[in-house]
């Protein structure tokens, strides 16, 4: 059955750079799509500027639900946690919701109780591996989600759902990897491979931005490796604060473990042990660089 079938109108609720680029993809890689977008009139203006989106709405959210087949949420996640309820009620009968929020325990468990087994509407949890240190609709990009894994809250079994089906077509279209997990897996996964990280280069920033000296040492002497390891410390905070709200355990966790391994690293600067630790993270590099 073609995806266009069951999912003709899309409202996006959020036109920065994860909803700009699902929209733009659609855009490229699919056809006969009718796109709306949802967000603050400034940005949902630029959206429709730049032909982005068809229909732009703000303000009340009934207009912009009307008719949509899909629902796709790509705000912050305290957004999506306050529309959620609204998003519910006014949302069509045999409409399919997700979200692509960075998080899923919390989002899933509160749709646990707003879509009922015995509901017409669905809600499917999900999460594209995709973005930028830029956020905005100015960032946007039709190949954003190429080639990167979706990670998607449920049993592959939802499969069974037509809707749910209809929106993995527009999926591999767009050229993203679906992958089915857990939320607590997935917010395990995420919060060592992807927050963590994000958090490992903003306390090596700021701890750097707190040793300039007047003439900019040790900037200066720093080459494209410092710029590289750096790279996610661009992102905004306003990005992350409902990240790491909503993934505080995990992180927790995950930064205690990541402290014991700098102490350990630096109980044995003066030793050859280090090999072993350049070799692990070499491999992992490796592995990396295949996927």
């Amino acid at each position: 059955m073609a995806s266009t079938h069951l999912i003709s109108r899309v409202t996006i609720l959020g036109t920065g750079l994860i909803g700009g680029s699902f929209a733009l993809a659609l855009r490229k890689y699919t056809s006969e799509i009718h796109i709306a977008g949802w967000d603050r009139p400034e940005v949902v203006r630029e959206a429709q500027s730049r032909a982005v989106v068809d229909a732009a709405f703000s303000a009340e959210l009934s207009p912009a639900l009307e008719s949509a087949d899909l629902v796709y949420i790509a705000l912050p996640i305290g957004a999506t946690l306050d529309l959620l309820p609204e998003i519910a009620r006014l949302a069509p009968p045999n409409a399919l919701i997700t979200d692509a929020s960075s998080t899923k325990v919390r989002i899933t468990e509160d749709a646990a109780g707003l879509f009922s087994e015995d509901s017409r509407k669905r809600f499917l949890g999900g999460h594209p591996m995709a973005g930028r240190e830029l956020s905005g609709i100015a960032h946007a990009d039709a190949d954003l989600f190429r080639n990167n894994t979706y990670a998607l809250i449920g049993a592959s079994s939802h499969q069974s759902d037509p809707r749910i089906s209809a929106f993995l077509r527009i999926l591999e279209k767009i050229g993203a990897r679906p992958v089915w997990l857990g939320a607590q897996q997935h917010d395990y996964a995420v919060g060592l491979a992807s927050h963590l990280p994000q958090l490992a280069a903003v306390a090596l920033g700021s701890f750097l931005y707190d040793h300039l000296d007047e003439n900019g040492l040790p900037i200066t002497l720093a080459g494209p490796g410092l710029r590289d390891t750096l790279r996610l410390a661009g992102s905004p905070y306003s990005t992350w604060r409902d990240i790491v709200l909503t993934n505080k355990e995990v992180l927790s966790a995950a930064l205690d473990l990541f402290a014991r391994r700098l102490d350990d690293l630096r109980e044995r600067l003066a030793s050859r042990d280090l090999e072993a630790d350049f070799d692990a993270a070499n491999e992992l590099y490796k592995l990396l660089r295949s996927l």
